[in-house]
This record gives structure tokens, C-alpha cells and sequence, in this order.
């Protein structure tokens, strides 16, 4: 690997994480398409930590008033968001150990991230389609949730997007697409963190050098121009555009599958 190849995959994973086109795809059909072989552990977690800071300083001003405003009053509105986001969180946690390994072998074969790839695109097509956005983020809610929460545990096959998942549960259950969106932002931050500490456990520290710490800062630049550029396009557009793009990334993989035999 040299440094070129670990900004890349920095930048993929940064705008995969955060756009509806899954990071975790791109980083398996990239190296496909380029013959390269799995980067390995270390890297896999250096782009979670630059990903996890990216969410954290973005989202810093309503993560420091969401936990000082729980603290003060335990039973206010900002002690239920916390609340609601940590129980949105556990379907994700429960389906992210009883399948990892799958996640890791089953699911991220070539056929099955192209398949999922362009799957995945007619349900985030329908979601937006369908969607009423007659409600903010001050209507989130215990259902809605958990809702959202299983909608973000698929994100565990590579394809399906945990960004897109999450953001087209929202948008069947009515939010407004912004509103959607930093719901989704914000219940990204401890499932990012969950997996980045599952990870690190494996860590042998003597494996760090200049290309993960290369695969860190861009993967963090990515991912605080991916936040910024995703919310302010679903102010005024839907997310045709990125349904249109998966088609096409996983038609390509599957066709280059199928005349590789």
C-alpha cells in the first residue's frame, strides 16, 4: 500500500459512512476492481476513528447539550433524546455480535455486495418517494426508535448503508429528509464507536504507521464534508442521485463477477 491507496480508501470510507451508498461496500468492490487484497485490521480501524471524529466535532454542540441538559434534568427533553438514542441503538449492538463473522465473510463476497447494492436502492427509492415529512426531529419518539434502530441494524450486510437505512426509516415514518438525516447523525456516533472498541481489542499497536495515520486524516475530511454536503442537499432534493449511483457501482459488480469466471 502506499499513501495515494490509503487516502483513497480514507475518502471512500468517509463518504460512504455517511452518504446512503455504504462505506463498507466500497471498501470491499474497490479493492476487488483493483486486484488488491484486504487491507487489514489496523487500517479497518483507523478509518472508524477518523469517521468517529468527524461525527463528534460536527455534531459537538448537540452532543454537549443533549448530555449537560440530562445531567441537569434527568426526566427533560434532552435526557429522553438521550434515552431514545441508546435504545436505537441496541438492535444494531445485538445483530452487529450475533453476526459478525457473517458480516466479515457470507456478506461481503462480490455477488452479494452487488446484489445488495442495487437491492437496497429501490427500498431508500420507495422511502423517498414516499415521503410525507410532516415530522421534525422534536416528534422522535420510543416506536420510532426502535424503528429506526432495526433499520440501521441491516446496515451489517455491506450495501445496504446504514446512513441509507436509516434516514429511509425515517423517511416512511414521515420525517422531514433533514430532520431524517440528523436523526441519523446523531444515532451514528455510539454505533461507530461500539464497533471501532470491538475492533481496537485486536489491535497489535506495532502494526500503526504513516499509511494508517494518512487513512485517519482523510477518512475524518471525507466524512466532515460528506455530514455537511448530505444535509444541506436534502434541504432542497431527494436522494435519487445516490439511488441512481448504487444501481450503477453494483451492476458494475456484478457484471465484472460474472466475466471474471
Amino acid at each position: 500500500m502506499n499513501i495515494f491507496e490509503a487516502v483513497f480508501l480514507g475518502i471512500l470510507q468517509g463518504v460512504g459512512e455517511f452518504l446512503p451508498i455504504s462505506s463498507s461496500a466500497h471498501l470491499t468492490v474497490f479493492p476487488y476492481f483493483l486486484n488488491k487484497e484486504y487491507q487489514g485490521l489496523a487500517f479497518d480501524v483507523m478509518l472508524h476513528i477518523g469517521t468517529l471524529l468527524a461525527i463528534v466535532i460536527f455534531f459537538r454542540k448537540d452532543w454537549t447539550e443533549i448530555v449537560i441538559s440530562a445531567a441537569k434534568s434527568p426526566f427533560g427533553t434532552e435526557s429522553k433524546k438521550l434515552w431514545l438514542l441508546a435504545a436505537a441503538t441496541i438492535p444494531a449492538a445485538i445483530l452487529g455480535l450475533l453476526f459478525e463473522k457473517q458480516a466479515e465473510t457470507v456478506f461481503r463476497t462480490p455477488q452479494s455486495v452487488g446484489l445488495s447494492l442495487i437491492l437496497f436502492s429501490f427500498l431508500i427509492y420507495c422511502a423517498d418517494r414516499k415521503a410525507s415529512q410532516f415530522k421534525d426531529e422534536s416528534s422522535f419518539s420510543l416506536k420510532d426508535a426502535l424503528i429506526i434502530g432495526f433499520a440501521q441494524a441491516l446496515a451489517i450486510i455491506p450495501g445496504a448503508s446504514r446512513a441509507g437505512m436509516t434516514i429511509s426509516a425515517a423517511l416512511f415514518l414521515g420525517y422531514k429528509r433533514f430532520d431524517g438525516a440528523r436523526i441519523s447523525f446523531l444515532l451514528s456516533g455510539p454505533i461507530i464507536l461500539g464497533a471501532g472498541i470491538l475492533e481496537i481489542r485486536k489491535l497489535n499497536f506495532a502494526d500503526f504507521n504513516i499509511y494508517l495515520a494518512a487513512a485517519f486524516i482523510s477518512s475524518f475530511a471525507a466524512g466532515m464534508l460528506s455530514i455537511k454536503f448530505l444535509l444541506t442537499h436534502l434541504k432542497k432534493a431527494g436522494m435519487s442521485v445516490f439511488v441512481i449511483y448504487r444501481i450503477i457501482l453494483g451492476s458494475c459488480v456484478l457484471i465484472k463477477f460474472l466475466t471474471s469466471k
